[in-house]
This record gives C-alpha cells, structure tokens and sequence, in this order.
C-alpha cells in the first residue's frame, strides 16, 4: 500500500532502502526536497531513474527536509500525474505524500483517472476542512481523518508555521534521521513474504504468519477491500467483529 519516507534535514536518504521500498511498491515514484529557494519536485515510473535524480537533488540540497514515496496503486491509474507528491490546490510551495487507503468521500468517481491522495491535494484540503494544521484541533481532526494512514506536508508557504509535516507519524517509525510509514522497505521483509506461503501486510508492513483470515493480526487491515481497521466494507464479515475476534484468537 505504498511506502512513504521522511528525510530529516542534514540527513543523507538510505538508497538502498528506497530500492527495496521501490521494489515492493512498483506503480510510480516521486520525491520532494526543501531547498533554499523552494521545493524541488521529481516523479517518474522508472525506480532506478528516479532515485538516482533524488540523490543528486539530495546532494546538492542537504539542509532541509526531504520526502520520498514509492506507490502500490488502489485507486487511480498509473500514470506519472498519480505520482506523488502532489501541490496542494496548484501552490508550488506545498506538497502532500501520503501513504494508505483515504476515505470514500475522496475516492475518484466514474470518468475520474485521479488517485484519492491526487483528490485529497488538488480538491479536498484546500477547502481546509479541518481548519488550521498548525493548531491541535486542526491536526487532530486531520488525523482522525486519516484513520491509520499516514501524511506528509513539505511547504515555504510563510503562513505554515512549520516547513515540515508528518501526520500520524505514531503509525511509522525512525530508522538512522529517517522516517518510514511501514516496513516494505527493509529487503528480508517483502522478498522473505513473497517467498512464503503468506505475506507481510501492505498496510502496516508486518511479517502475519499467524493471519487466520484477510485481516492483518498488527493493525487490522484487510487484504480483500483494501481498508485499514475499521473501514473494511467486505459483505462477508464485519470489520471491526473480525479484528476483535483475530486479537482474541492472537493474545488467548
């Protein structure tokens, strides 16, 4: 479900991480670095291309944040326009990476060829629907929002107060000044799952080799709908009756 990395300023990205998130998440490509005139901004198809530019980029910019995504396409086509990052509402001095399944109300419609992250940055959050992601209210709501999924903000906008954004950055983790949204970017994982008779989850990353059923036993993400816990919407069971009942089963 795609893998979303935050560079800390100063901090020289893990090539070889992004490989192997790449790798695992092959629909499109794209970074985004805070330089000392704006941000510069790269998509493309080709992992190994795209990389390559965003270490370059790096080199010659190391002082501010960086941000790198690699996608797993649910919604949209793949196409380079459903590459992230996106400008949100066509400002060139903000963009948005985003890492999951966002809820249906910015799910494309018939006709629509936008992934829902493409939606969310060109429609929804310019509308500032949840007001002000400088206040606590404002990014709780966001993050409400968003569920267990997982977003990054880079902006020179002068009226964020922050030039840096992680959004519900408690559902990832820090690896050497590097943030990552899940685990698909350590190499054992995906190729030791895609090895196996069972997979690691495309959500959380997780390695599930007691999953009784389509929903990942760590976060409860269901490998059938695609939604993270409690939105699975499949007719067959519940959502949040079957995570409870694959946690019981877990900790008995």
């Amino acid at each position: 479900m795609c893998i979303l990395t935050f560079v800390k300023p100063g901090i020289s990205p893990d090539l070889d991480a992004l490989t192997s998130g790449a790798l695992a998440n092959p629909h499109g490509h794209g970074y985004a670095v805070l330089t000392d005139t704006g941000i510069t901004v790269g998509r493309g198809m080709d992992a190994e291309e795209v990389i390559t530019e965003f270490a370059t980029v790096r080199e010659r910019h190391p002082e501010g944040a960086a941000l790198f995504h690699s996608r797993l396409a649910t919604h949209g086509h793949l196409t380079v326009d459903n590459c992230h990052p996106f400008l949100v509402g066509g400002d060139e001095r903000t963009v948005l990476a985003h890492n999951g399944i966002l809820p249906d109300n910015v799910h494309p419609t018939s006709g629509d060829q936008r992934s829902d992250t493409r939606i969310t940055a060109e429609d929804f959050l310019p509308t500032r629907p949840f007001g002000s992601l400088d206040s606590a209210w404002g990014r709780k709501r966001l993050e409400r929002w968003l569920g267990g999924d997982k977003m990054v903000i880079l902006t020179v906008d002068p009226t964020y107060k922050h030039s840096a954004y992680i959004f519900n950055e408690h559902y990832g983790h820090w690896d050497s000044g590097s943030w990552y949204s899940n685990h698909t970017y350590q190499s054992h994982t995906w190729r030791y799952s895609a090895a196996a008779d069972w997979d690691s989850c495309l959500h959380c990353g997780e390695l599930d080799p007691n999953q009784l059923g389509p929903h990942c036993t760590a976060c409860g993400f269901c490998a059938e709908c695609l939604r993270p816990f409690p939105r699975c919407d499949c007719a067959a069971f519940d959502g949040t009756d079957r995570y409870a009942d694959l946690i019981e089963l877990e900790t008995a």
